[in-house]
């Protein structure tokens, strides 16, 4: 007979005991913690550090400026820009007559009326309030900062001080970019990027900014954006139309080729009865991107012989080779890293660029460099 198991009873639960009494030790006197140190004031971001001054101030600020009496004109390629916007204008005309006509069968307005507010909106481009506008939401330019105006202002003082021009006229944008850039746009807006602003030497901004400067006094900003604002409702509906044609013909191919080609042989029909009654004005539109580009190009340089005669034309060179330099050095890194030579871009791309190429414009340079201006 084995004997019984051992059985194991649950054991009675510790409870806390009391701590046993602690010596009575003397009592020093607590006194009131001082408060703890405030943390110190974060500085704020400190500027990027200025560029070369290396900029001839020949108007310093207290001299007498001798002010142009005419300070804008219009010259050959401002009026070539605004010719060949004339078939976008007509087409974009047809479009808004179109939607007039339509909207006054729904809603009895006269179709005249949203016409001639369609017209009358160009003078948006020379509307003060419209231009910041534009500036802030489609060029995604800035104010400068007070460091930044402290910096740009003196050196667009000199520029438009040289070229007799009032430079309160005009608005300074910055735009926050890493790109050596500056822009002219509307009737009054002169935009510098804040690479150019922080790292180029005073006389070569000073280059870029005369350059600018050229646009606006040559009629070249507000001519091209007014060309482009009035061409604007034609070339949506051209977009309009293609995208839906490009969708019907694809949608009608799943189900029947046949079907497709029909439709492909209609779209041709109708387009050659609308090139035949609005005298071939679409098919102008379809070269008509090309002469623009050309005539951006000589707007280019003329831009470029204005700094010139303002006496920016050596820094203007400098700083044309300065981004040649950087433009190879890109190149020799696309192909360290993919061991493929860069693309240059083709015939095509080229007759397309509204900027002729470093070496045109150092070219057209010349003259004014060996005439020491």
């Amino acid at each position: 007979m084995q004997p019984a198991p051992h059985q194991h009873y649950p054991q009675q639960p510790a409870y806390p005991q009391p701590a046993p009494p602690q010596p009575a030790y003397p009592q020093y006197p607590q006194y009131q913690q001082a408060p703890a140190p405030a943390p110190a004031p974060v500085p704020p971001a400190r500027p990027a550090p200025a560029a070369q001054d290396d900029l001839d101030y020949q108007n310093a600020p207290g001299t007498r400026l001798h002010l142009k009496a005419h300070q804008r004109s219009t010259d050959a390629t401002a009026f070539g820009q605004l010719a060949l916007h004339v078939p976008g204008f007509l087409m974009s005309l047809m479009v808004v007559l179109l939607a007039a006509t339509i909207l006054q069968a729904l809603t009895g307005l006269p179709s005249w009326l949203p016409t001639v507010l369609w017209i009358a909106s160009g003078a948006l481009v020379f509307h003060r309030p419209s231009e910041d506008f534009f500036a802030r939401h489609l060029l995604r330019l800035q104010r400068p900062l007070p460091h930044e105006l402290a910096a740009l202002a003196p050196v667009w003082r000199e520029v438009t001080a040289r070229a007799g021009v009032d430079g309160n006229r005009y608005e300074l944008w910055i735009e926050d970019s890493d790109h050596l850039n500056a822009y002219a746009a509307a009737g009054h807006i002169v935009g510098v990027t804040r690479n150019a602003l922080d790292n180029l030497p005073r006389s070569q901004l000073a280059a870029v900014l005369a350059h600018e400067l050229g646009h606006h006094t040559g009629g070249h900003a507000w001519s091209g954006l007014l060309g482009w604002w009035y061409s604007l409702p034609g070339r949506l509906a051209w977009q309009v139309v293609r995208a839906v044609t490009v969708f019907v013909i694809r949608f009608t191919s799943f189900f029947s080729y046949l079907a497709a080609g029909l439709l492909i042989i209609f779209v041709g029909m109708f387009t050659l009865l609308t090139v035949t009654a609005t005298y071939g004005l679409p098919l102008l539109l379809l070269v008509m991107p090309y002469f623009m580009a050309a005539v951006g190009r000589r707007a280019e340089l003329r831009a470029d012989a204005h700094a010139a005669v303002l006496g920016f034309a050596p820094m203007l060179a400098q700083m044309l080779h300065g981004v040649m330099v950087q433009e190879e050095q890109a190149k020799q890194a696309v192909l360290m890293q993919t061991g493929k030579p860069f693309t240059e871009p083709g015939t095509l791309s080229r007759l397309l660029s509204t900027h002729p190429d470093h070496r045109t414009r150092l070219h057209h340079l010349q003259p004014y460099l060996h005439s020491g201006r």
